[in-house]
Formats: C-alpha cells, structure tokens, sequence
C-alpha cells in the first residue's frame, strides 16, 4: 500500500442530513468506507479526520452575512424568514439542524486534504464527503450549503499562490466553482456533465469560456444524454491530457461524482463502473507528470447509493492508493452486511455486466454530437 495517501473520513460526516426522504444521502460514505475495509485497502494510518473549517476560511469565498445566517438558521425551530433569499428552505435545500457545523465539517475535511497535500505530508488526499460545487458566494443550490471545492481553490491560491487544475466529472455541470473562478487564470476548470438541456442546473454550455484575463480558462464539455462508457472517456482522455499539459497545474483537484452511472435515479447518462476506474487513473499519472503527484480529490453526486457509490469511490481509492482491482465478486461480509438495507439487490461484482442495461438506438448519433461538443470546447483552452 502507498504511504503517501489519505483518507479524510468520520462517521460525522452524516450529520449533513436534510430529511430521511432527500435524495442526497450521506449514508454512502459510511459504505463506500465500509467496503474499502472489507478490500483490504484502509490502513489506520492513512485515515485523517476532519476537522472544521473556520469563518474566515470560509468566507475566502462565501459572504460573511450568508455565514451569520446559515449559523442562525441552524440553531432556529422554525424556518427563518429570510431562508429562501439564501437559497435555503427549498426542496433542493432544505433547512436541517446545525447546518453551519455539518457543512463546515465538509469543508474543513477538503482542507484538511489540501493541507496534507500541500504541506507534503503526502501525495494525494480523497475527502469523499466533499464536492458541494453548486454552492455560490452568497447562496445555497443543488444540495450544498457552502462550496468546499471553491473554498479549497481560493485557499490554495492565497496560501501556496497555486495554479489549480480542477476537473468535475459529476454528471450535473460544476456551476459554482466556474463562476467563482471565472476571471482567474490562475484556476482553470473543466466540467464533464450532463447537457444543461434536460438536467439541473442548465448551465455548463459551450459559451462559458471565462471572461476577461479568465477567458479561455473555464472548459465545458455538456454530453448528450445517454452517453456510455466509450464516448464518455473517449471526450475525457482527449481533452484532459492536453489542457492539463498546456496549462501546467502546480495541483490537481478532482471532484469524483458518480452520478454519470446508468444506476443513478437522478440523471440520464448511461456510463458503467468502468469510468470510475478510467477517470482517476488519468488524473493520477498527470498528477505525478506534472505536479510531483500533487492530487486532491473529493466526492460530489451520487444518488444510487447502495449499487453504485461505494463501488465507484472504492476504485477511486485503489487507484489513489496503488492497489488496482480487477474485477471480481465483491466482499460477502460487505454484501451481507447491507443487503437487509438495501431497496436493491447489491451488485454482485466490482464491474458491472452492462448486458442488462437498456441498449441505446442513438449510440452513433450521440457519439458524433459529442465529438463536434469537444471540438469546439478545446478551441480556445489552453493545449499542451
């Protein structure tokens, strides 16, 4: 096992909880950890736990009055008046108890793998509970209170003056880092998502380029609907190489949702467990290419929590790690554990048979769509 990686983890991290019927369920941390334990792949001393970010941490990105408030909101019986100004209070993001504590532990966690990272205290550091990219400076959005991705970015760049490299692959686009970084060339991000047509948050389209000194420094890659596996890393490993060479990051970061799975209840993507194998391990060897193995990731979407999210943030991690799996029948000691739980049959194997899933009759179509997509998108990025 390497040495040189972390994992920022706490069973806490559950106390980000809207409502037992919210779709964003922090459950799956607790099996994603669960099965890297049964793999063999957890040794205590590469867990460090999390600890929380402070105000003014914080607020590196967010306003200071959307802070008082989330604080205020938490520790209020009843919905404050003010909440939906603030984007809280609404189905996407309802208000919870103790919000601002359970949101600054996520993002205390993501800096405490950029600290780990950074300080040279190891090469690379996973925070799976991180990745709340829709949230914006001064308001809520798409499940995330405050935004660890940005927060970890700005931190980076006031502490180390770091060129960031930050590549999202949940299937819903990256709006809130984009627009964060939008004018900074210093920060250069590149969303792989879902087209903005059919799925939230409708943005992450072509045009979005950046602006002023920024321009050409934001990169989107909107995907048909139903894409698969094959188009999908094709597009990735055509693009990432070349821009991460071309801009030549001091540090990666990684937002790792697996919402791209044809599992996931919430998106129209048609992806397999292949990706999520493919994805960190190009992000890795640019990570030691370029930045003396400098990667952060992070989690983000994930909404089959059961089949698809453990599976997915477990690959991550071994590959994070060193310790590559092949396919194979998962833990029984995982499976059996879980199922009672489970509305679904657990995957019996790492990989998915794709036999079953429902075929695709616009396959060449799409493939093509998201070919003239790519073409366009690299055209004014920056090109190794």
């Amino acid at each position: 096992m390497s040495q040189n990686s972390r994992l920022i983890y706490s069973p806490e991290y559950t106390s980000y909880h809207f409502h037992d019927g919210h779709p964003f369920n922090q459950r799956r941390l607790l099996l994603a950890h669960d099965l890297m334990r049964e793999y063999g792949l957890l040794a205590d001393q590469s867990i460090l736990p999390p600890r929380f970010a402070s105000d003014d941490e914080i607020a590196l990105v967010h306003d200071r009055r959307y802070i008082q408030f989330v604080k205020e909101q938490g520790h209020s019986e009843k919905e404050l008046p003010m909440a939906a100004s603030f984007g809280l209070g609404t189905e996407d993001v309802p208000c919870f108890p103790l919000m601002h504590e359970a949101t600054s532990l996520i993002v205390g966690g993501t800096l405490q793998a950029v600290d780990a990272v950074m300080n040279g205290q190891a090469d690379h550091a996973f925070n799976p509970a991180g990745g709340l990219h829709h949230a914006f400076r001064g308001r809520a959005s798409g499940f995330c209170v405050y935004n660890d991705c940005s927060v970890a970015i700005a931190y980076m760049r006031k502490h180390w003056d770091a060129r960031v490299l930050y590549i999202d692959t949940d299937a819903h686009h990256g709006d809130g880092v984009q627009w964060a970084f939008y004018d900074d060339p210093h920060v250069l991000t590149v969303s792989f998502h879902e087209t903005g047509k059919y799925l939230f948050p409708g943005t992450g389209n072509l045009t979005e380029r950046g602006e002023g000194s920024g321009y050409g420094y934001s990169v989107n890659v909107p995907l048909e609907a139903f894409t698969e596996d094959q188009s999908f890393l094709e597009m990735y490993h055509h693009l990432i190489p070349k821009v991460a060479r071309g801009f030549k990051p001091d540090v990666i970061l990684t937002q790792n949702g697996c919402d791209a799975h044809a599992y996931d209840p919430l998106t129209h993507l048609s992806c397999s467990m292949r990706i999520y194998q493919e994805i960190p391990r190009l992000a890795h060897q640019l990570a030691h290419e370029l930045c003396d193995g400098r990667w952060v990731a992070v989690g983000g979407g994930g909404y089959d929590i059961w089949r698809v999210v453990p599976r997915a943030w477990t690959l991550l991690w071994s590959e994070m790690t060193d310790q590559p799996l092949g396919d194979g029948p998962l833990p029984d000691a995982w499976r059996n554990r879980w199922q009672a739980e489970s509305e679904y049959p657990l995957p019996t194997h790492l990989f998915d048979d794709v036999t079953p899933f429902p075929p695709i009759p616009r396959r060449a179509e799409i493939t093509e769509k998201n070919r003239v997509t790519l073409e366009r998108a690299m055209m004014y990025a920056p090109m190794g």
